[in-house]
């Protein structure tokens, strides 16, 4: 049986417009960049650069194209459109937040980028040293296409004779793919082609010198790995009968080896990624002052070529349906271009306006660079200064770096709850974090200090804070537990 009823309900929805500056917003200053260039390659009424020597008073206004509004389908009534807001020397974002923001500075000058031969690469070019057959060499090369990035070979012998088999029609047996992998194992970086921790391992000890050390460490790793990765010390030195400086010295050999080896060869050949920062803070006189990266605030206008079709079509007396289509599509592109510079000018001043309240808030750490001067702050901190949502300042702090006299900054590393000190104050999580740090730093890494041996001592520093709290913030500080920390 069908029911009528009323019913009230409240929502707010964003239109597209909105949606798509909150996108923006969001963006670093290389994506916006990558942004700006998708736009105007989607726009062909928008255009880069300066735009002044048109004449705005040609294009004064479109009640010509009122003849064309009873166009039927998705339109913009050419009320609508004022075509003096697209041919003003309002096109050009006056918006300039410091003097230097478009200064020479600001110059995107290409940075030199070194050729680099791939990790995989490098490991195939090395195959060429060793005498191989075909179907060997084969095989060689699937084991390197099977590495991934840190150098492991995670699946099993099996599944790689399978693999072989059912997508490249090579046939062999696991003794022989054994036997190939053996000379994978002797490729550089040492360690290369391993299917576990301990082999890694393992195979870098064996391209060592062999001393008293080394041997010492190959048999802890071969039998007493489970022991050795537990930090338990006292096993091992029960079950060699040596001394703690024999079992030190081993130990020593094997924290020296590279966990990662693929790894570390990709960070020694990748090409330096340049951070760029959205904002650079400056103490002058005492004082400091913010601006926002001149790659932020592009120069754009709405294309003349646009414009002077625009007035073809407005003398022209063709009231055609293909004139009509023409007219449409020019309008909807003048009124995407008109909001892609205004959404523009609203990110700059939305960007500038929530890194100089976060700028005013922390002024005592901007000045003098103490991370214990950092305040206790929060979003909405920011958004009740600013009047703007708390989703918003989140879009700029998560993903803005800053550039100060003390390095480039994460913005949202600024942001940290509060918590009081015995004195009754509130104090930065930041600041405790900072002071947990230190005192495991200064810890006797014999007797590494327990959470709960911890807390007590952040207490007697007047920061009374439960055990629990202490190891939440170790982990978020990657440390780990005390056992784990443990030396001989």
């Amino acid at each position: 049986m069908l029911k009528q009823n009323l019913q009230l309900k409240l929502s707010q929805k964003l239109s597209p417009q909105q949606i798509q500056l909150m996108k923006l917003i969001q963006l670093p200053t290389q994506a916006f960049e990558q942004r700006l260039k998708e736009e105007m390659v989607e726009n062909p009424a928008l255009e880069s650069g300066r735009e002044d020597d048109y004449e705005a008073d040609e294009y004064s206004s479109a009640e010509e194209y009122d003849d064309y509004d009873d166009y039927e389908g998705e339109r913009i009534d050419a009320d609508e459109i004022n075509i003096d807001e697209y041919l003003s020397d309002d096109e050009t974002p006056g918006y300039k937040l410091q003097a230097n923001n478009y200064s020479d500075d600001d110059d995107d000058r290409s940075l030199p980028f070194a050729a680099t031969v791939s990790f995989h690469q490098s490991l195939v070019d090395q195959l060429n040293t060793f005498i191989l057959s075909e179907n060997e060499r084969d095989i060689a090369e699937f084991l390197v296409g099977s590495i991934d990035d840190m150098g492991y070979i995670r699946r099993s012998i099996a599944d790689i004779v399978d693999d072989m088999a059912f997508t490249q029609g090579i046939y062999t047996d696991e003794a022989t793919v054994e036997r190939i992998l053996h000379i994978i194992h002797q490729l550089e970086p040492a360690g290369v082609g391993a299917r576990d921790l301990q082999e890694c391992l393992l195979l870098q000890l064996r391209h060592k010198t062999p001393t008293a050390s080394i041997e010492l460490a190959i048999d802890i790793l071969e039998n007493q790995f489970d022991a050795f990765t537990k930090k338990h010390y006292d096993k091992l030195l029960q079950r060699y009968d040596i001394s703690q400086e024999q079992l030190r010295k081993a130990i020593d050999e094997i924290e020296r080896l590279n966990p990662k080896p693929g790894g570390a060869y990709e960070s020694s050949n990748k090409t330096v990624e340049h951070l760029v920062p959205d904002f650079t803070i400056k103490i002058v006189d005492g004082e400091l002052e913010l601006s926002l990266n001149g790659r932020n605030a592009p120069e754009l206008h709405v294309s003349k070529d646009y414009q002077e079709m625009l007035q073809s079509y407005k003398e022209s007396r063709d009231k055609s349906a293909q004139q009509k289509d023409a007219v449409q599509f020019i309008k909807q592109k003048l009124d995407s271009a008109k909001w892609f510079i205004d959404a523009i000018r609203q990110r700059q001043e939305t960007l500038y306006v929530t890194m100089n309240a976060i700028m005013h808030y922390q002024k005592e750490y901007f000045l003098d660079g103490d991370e214990a001067k950092l305040k206790p702050m929060i979003l909405k901190d920011i958004a009740d200064m600013i009047g703007l949502d708390i989703s918003t300042v989140s879009r700029v702090a998560n993903s803005k770096y800053v550039e100060t006299p003390y390095g480039t900054k994460l913005i949202k590393e600024f942001f940290s709850e509060a918590m009081k000190n015995d004195q009754g104050e509130d104090v930065s999580t930041i600041e405790i974090k900072k002071i947990l740090q230190t005192v495991i730093d200064e810890e006797d890494k014999r007797k590494p200090l327990p959470d709960d041996k911890l807390a007590e001592i952040l207490k007697d520093k007047g920061y009374p804070i439960a055990r629990r709290t202490i190891a939440k913030y170790r982990e978020q500080l990657d440390i780990p537990v005390a056992r784990m920390r443990k030396k001989i």
